[in-house]
């Protein structure tokens, strides 16, 4: 496995690549900066999207998780910038409860990249796994402009 971090206004992520895919994205502080063309390739994308100039991810994902999972994570990655679905909506797509897509979202692998924090409850913003919990996903549906969703 590799990694790199970059420092973000959520707090550093560090991208781990199993040396083709990019493999998971955590809160953890740095480990080390491999020299991975994908690797260097997610820092820029991630780079971009927090500066406001990317709105949608183009990078080798390998989602290791059982296929329920992995069912989830490319549904929420269906989902378009600034744009919203409630886990009872991919519920439906996926014929599961809703129970069940909240807690795959909250077992997402590759947050950010794959927006989890576009999923909310019917009446709530519903959780989110990453660091700063809820506030994380406030922060950045307010900045892909689905903040409305939040007055």
């Amino acid at each position: 496995m590799y990694s790199a971090t970059l420092s973000t206004p959520v707090g550093p992520l560090t991208v781990t690549s199993n040396g083709t895919a990019i493999t998971r994205v955590s809160w953890e502080g740095p480990k080390g900066h491999d020299a991975r063309p994908e690797l260097t390739e997610a820092l820029s994308q991630l780079d971009a999207y927090f500066e406001g100039t990317l709105k949608g991810f183009d990078l080798p994902l390998a989602v290791e998780a059982p296929a329920f999972q992995v069912q989830v994570c490319e549904v929420m990655q269906s989902i378009p910038f600034g744009e919203t679905l409630t886990y009872g909506d991919i519920a439906k797509r996926l014929d599961v409860p809703a129970q069940a897509i909240g807690q795959a979202c909250g077992g997402n692998p590759i947050p950010v990249i794959i927006p989890c924090h576009r999923v909310l409850g019917a009446t709530s913003l519903g959780g989110y796994s990453g660091e700063g919990g809820v506030e994380t996903k406030v922060w950045l549906l307010r900045h892909e402009g689905a903040a409305g969703l939040l007055i």
